[in-house]
């Protein structure tokens, strides 16, 4: 294997510009901890962007990886491996849903179901019933389909004409819904916690009242979980924390721990509309993501790690409010188990992604969500000392943003 030298200036040579990513490049990962080219070492609360849900080389994860690359990578779905049927059968025990399809990314699995609900729709209604209602400020993907149904505009310029019968109606606003729902709607898409948005949880009561309105206007539920799945609330999944059941259903992100895999789940009767030949992927229930998949959700869904999630959400917010009382830099604090959001105050929302880099010189690794809110999504294990070490160096980093800027 080749051995050239390459440094963050090989970004700007040889890659799209589409990122801008820092001058760190990570080359090892232990837990939750990653030390860079340079030897210097971070505590990771950004994990991925709520990824590493295991933290790094994960023994379990490991393990699955080597033993599943020793036997058997890849075979097309004309046929189907062992691997994949686990892992969905296992996704179908522990939730609602009775079928699963797999994709490689969180997009692919909001494109499968958005076009699954437009199907059903079409099977069982007619063309006339496609509408689909989203949320300003949601995320659902990149592809042309879900930056559409995703409500930031940003995404879509450029990129126009994008798919129509899509209808946004404000977050958290049910008057709205109630005003733009019709029997025209073949779905309401939703983030239990908006995640690029800022960090924004839904009430139980918000999350109820849309469940109701679909089942009134006979349009499903579609809860996007990519980012809040799989543990990072304190429950498997978020819906089960608002008890409020969709009908459709993606996970991405903590699902594979770091290996690429999404899955979109679905109800019987949903799920029949996505009949043979009328969606595929080639690469969605590959062997080897299956396999790492099923290690993260054995280890992942025990009472003892989710009850963990919400141990360790108690210590990030007990230290970000500490540093707060020092610092006055937060506005608000919000979020839920591994997912948090700390909103920046008025004064620092020009200079708030500063706080991320002066984070990364102190030694920790942080991210941001919209555009005055610093994320916290950590491993789901992260050990109570790394927390603590993390958020001294955060603090160091508060200190010296605040004082630089002299506010």
């Amino acid at each position: 294997m080749s051995t050239t030298q390459v440094t963050r200036s090989t970004f700007d040579d040889v890659m799209v510009p589409n990122y801008n990513p820092s001058a760190i490049v990570p080359v090892r990962g232990e837990g939750s901890r990653v030390w860079d080219q340079e030897g210097r070492e971070y505590v990771d609360f950004a994990g991925g962007i709520a990824v590493t849900s295991l933290g790094h080389c994960h023994p379990a994860m490991v393990k699955a990886l080597t033993e599943q690359g020793n036997k058997l990578w890849h075979l097309s779905n004309v046929m189907t491996n062992e691997p994949a049927l686990r892992l969905a059968a296992k996704l179908v025990e522990a939730t609602f849903a009775d079928k699963v399809f797999f994709a490689n990314s969180g997009g692919e699995a909001n494109e499968a179901a958005f076009k699954l609900a437009r199907k059903y729709a079409y099977d069982n209604f007619g063309p006339e019933k496609n509408e689909i209602i989203a949320f300003t400020n949601s995320f659902h993907g990149r592809t042309l389909f879900t930056v559409s149904v995703g409500g930031q505009p940003k995404y879509r310029v450029g990129f126009e004409p994008v798919p129509a019968g899509i209808n946004h109606v404000p977050y958290g606003d049910l008057e709205a819904l109630k005003a733009a729902i019709s029997d025209k709607t073949c779905a309401v898409v939703m983030e239990p916690i908006q995640g690029e948005g800022g960090i924004l949880p839904a009430t139980v009561e918000f999350a109820k009242a849309v469940r109701e309105l679909c089942d009134a206007n006979n349009a499903l539920l579609v809860f996007d979980e990519v980012q809040t799945g799989m543990g990072r609330t304190g429950a498997l999944f978020d819906y089960m924390n608002l008890g409020v059941t969709p009908d459709i259903l993606s996970s991405a992100k903590s699902l594979g721990g770091g290996f690429p895999i999404g899955a979109m789940l679905a109800t019987d009767k949903v799920a029949a509309s996505l009949n043979f030949g009328s969606h595929g992927s080639t690469y969605g229930g590959n062997a080897l993501a299956c396999a790492v998949a099923e290690a993260v959700l054995d280890e992942i869904n025990r009472p003892s790690v989710l009850e963990g999630v919400k141990h360790k959400h108690q210590l990030f917010r007990e230290g970000l409010e500490a540093i707060n009382a020092k610092y006055h830099v937060f506005k608000t604090i919000r979020g839920k188990g591994l997912l948090i959001g700390a909103e920046v105050s008025e004064k620092y929302v020009a200079d708030f992604k500063r706080f991320v880099t002066a984070g990364a010189e102190e030694g920790v690794m942080l991210l941001t969500a919209s555009t005055n809110t610093l994320r916290f999504a950590p491993s789901l294990v992260i050990p109570d000392e790394d927390i603590s070490e993390g958020l001294a160096r955060f603090e160091k980093a508060v200190a010296k943003v605040v004082e630089e800027l002299g506010k």
